[in-house]
């Protein structure tokens, strides 16, 4: 499976959002007594009685005109940005997904084992790409590219396959030397893997403690909404990603025809072409 689809993210990241519930203006209290009375005369009654949305990221405190005018100006404007960040982050996933290769696999007869995966860094094209309209916003935006691109180097240095049967034609191979063949598709959630990084409390933790300005506004609920994004997009994506095409070869060192017509491959080893990854 290629990288998630930029709409399947946004609209995990609005619905965590909105799980927070933050109503607008915050700390809000109807004013009660005489001066509710004075605060009711003040508005016509239609500003007093305003219909909200229940679409939008915010709440508004009460039906005052003013107050949903105001939920409707600042979901408009988180909306934006969370579209904005989502579509960077899924561009880079789509560009790293692409270029990815395993590279070093080492083949015993049917096992393959260790590895790397090769992995473009993704924080320059995911700070290339967001939101920077504003100075807030280059700020969330350099914040959220830092972590989100270190938390995939973080996965992919630790990726590695684990004595996988990858080569069942290597058991018994007619020749001197095995040709390139490519391995039994496995998906990548079956690779040895620590995706610890890649948990959306990890991520959050991070963008909160790199961004270093907690007077910015509703940063932790955009965090976590973004984090919740990725990490659960990134479940989805290593459970449908498919492992293709790593090309493994090597030698049959107790191949003595006509004695021993076949034999195992020993010390050979794997590498993925670029695309291998479906």
């Amino acid at each position: 499976m290629p990288a998630p689809q930029a709409a399947m993210m946004k609209n995990l990241a609005k619905l965590a959002f909105k799980a927070h519930a933050i109503k607008l203006p915050i700390d809000w209290k109807q004013p009660q007594g005489e001066e509710g009375k004075q605060y009711s005369k003040a508005f016509k009654q239609s500003e007093l009685f305003a219909p909200p949305d229940p679409s939008k990221l915010f709440l508004p405190a009460s039906t005052n005109k003013y107050h949903v005018d105001t939920v409707k100006q600042m979901s408009d404007k988180f909306e934006k940005y969370i579209d904005g960040i989502c579509d960077a982050i899924c561009s880079a996933w789509s560009n790293m997904h692409s270029a990815a290769t395993l590279v070093g696999v080492i083949v015993n007869a049917v096992t393959a084992s260790g590895g790397t995966l090769i992995a473009i860094p993704m924080t320059p094209l995911i700070l290339a790409s967001g939101p920077k309209a504003s100075p807030a916003e280059m700020k969330f935006t350099t914040t959220i590219s830092n972590v989100v691109g270190m938390a995939f180097q973080q996965w992919a240095l630790s990726v590695k396959v684990a004595g996988m049967p990858w080569y069942p034609a290597f058991v018994a191979f007619p020749g001197p030397m095995a040709p390139p063949m490519p391995n039994v598709p496995m998906p990548l959630i079956a690779l040895t893997q620590v995706n610890a990084s890649l948990q959306d409390g990890a991520m959050k933790s991070q963008m909160n403690s790199q961004h270093g300005d907690p007077k910015a506004q509703h940063h932790k609920e955009l965090f976590d909404s973004v984090a919740q994004a990725v990490a659960k997009c990134f479940t989805i994506y290593t459970a449908t990603t498919m492992v293709t095409n790593v090309l493994g070869m090597g030698p049959i060192p107790t191949f003595a025809p006509p004695y021993v017509p076949v034999g195992p491959v020993m010390g050979g080893v794997a590498n993925q072409t670029p695309g291998g990854m479906t």
